[in-house]
């Protein structure tokens, strides 16, 4: 195998004529210079080299060579000029997969922090349920996802970022159910689970996470709906309760077209930064990354994420159910 000091070394004696005078330029060793032509002979089955009373000249098989090394070391130089440039001036194009819940609150933000910081860099954004987006950075057709929940899997390597609180809530209007205490007030997660309740169905990240905190206890779940907006039109018709993040039922909350009630013991999903571990990432995927990772967290420092919590580096990790 010839390297590319090989390379270097053997344009630098042609151009000098002379094994001496590249040493000499080189700094480096005569002998060690006609060892490496000597290997390079021996690698290639052919001479490189022939001697003249003037120095040397290439042969028909060194002046190929000599071609194919300038064209090699010249490129190896516009590499190193486009690296040291796009680490100043980064370029390049970014997939992310956001989960649609996430992608309401992030999208915007991360737009247009990264066309203010890195306007070359081209962000796409693509929007699924968290376990297609995890199938996606598998899948290599996206460099980084946010996702619910830790994906513990070969190739896969997660940070937790936050931890957002999840709520019990039910219609504006009083109903006949007798469990649950005064607006205002808290009720207990085992009576919530026995409420007539509107769930995304088995295999949602957040019904397995609901499943998980019952701890073998049955969920009373009367309709499955994937869709947090259709879950909560449900319950504003008054067909049930219903567990989301509080950030999905803020408004509504806030607006009186809904009640809401903190559980005890408090219930907790954590929101994870995602990239895959088998493949480099780009400069411009890593900025991104880190851009995510503040803008996640800010969101959730300024208020703008309800409920939310950022997960400083030295925080334990929690269980689902945390008691507060």
């Amino acid at each position: 195998m010839i390297d590319l000091r090989q390379l270097r070394y053997f344009v630098a004696i042609v151009e000098q004529g002379s094994i001496t005078r590249a040493a000499g330029v080189l700094n480096v060793a005569q002998p060690a210079l006609s060892l490496h032509i000597r290997n390079m002979e021996a690698h290639l089955g052919t001479e490189l080299l022939f001697r003249t009373p003037r120095g040397v000249e290439p042969t028909e098989a060194g002046t190929t060579l000599l071609h194919h090394a300038r064209v090699i070391l010249d490129q190896i130089v516009v590499a190193e000029e486009e690296i040291r440039g796009n680490l100043k001036d980064p370029s390049g194009d970014v997939r992310i997969g956001l989960p649609g819940t996430i992608a309401q609150i992030l999208a915007v933000p991360l737009i247009t922090a990264t066309h203010q910081r890195y306007p070359k860099i081209r962000l796409r954004i693509a929007e699924a349920m968290s376990g297609f987006v995890l199938e996606w950075l598998h899948d290599a057709r996206i460099d980084l996802a946010v996702l619910y929940g830790a994906a513990d899997e070969q190739g896969v390597t997660t940070e937790p970022v936050l931890e957002e609180a999840l709520q019990f809530f039910g219609p504006a209007q009083p109903t006949p159910y007798e469990m649950l205490p005064e607006p205002g007030g808290a009720i207990n997660f085992a009576d919530a689970i026995a409420a007539p309740l509107i769930l995304p169905a088995e295999g949602h990240g957040l019904r397995d996470l609901l499943a998980q905190a019952a701890n073998g206890r049955a969920l009373n779940a009367v309709i499955d709906v994937d869709s947090y907006a259709n879950i909560k039109a449900l319950v504003c018709e008054g067909m049930g309760f219903s567990i989301l993040p509080q950030n999905a039922i803020a408004a509504e909350a806030q607006q009186g077209k809904l009640r809401a009630w903190d559980m005890v013991p408090a219930l907790r999903r954590q929101v994870f930064l995602a990239h895959s571990s088998e493949r480099p990432m780009t400069n411009a995927v890593s900025l991104i990354r880190n851009l995510a990772n503040e803008i996640l967290r800010d969101l959730a420092r300024n208020g703008s994420w309800t409920g939310a919590v950022a997960i400083n580096e030295d925080t334990p990790e929690t269980s689902p159910i945390r008691k507060g």
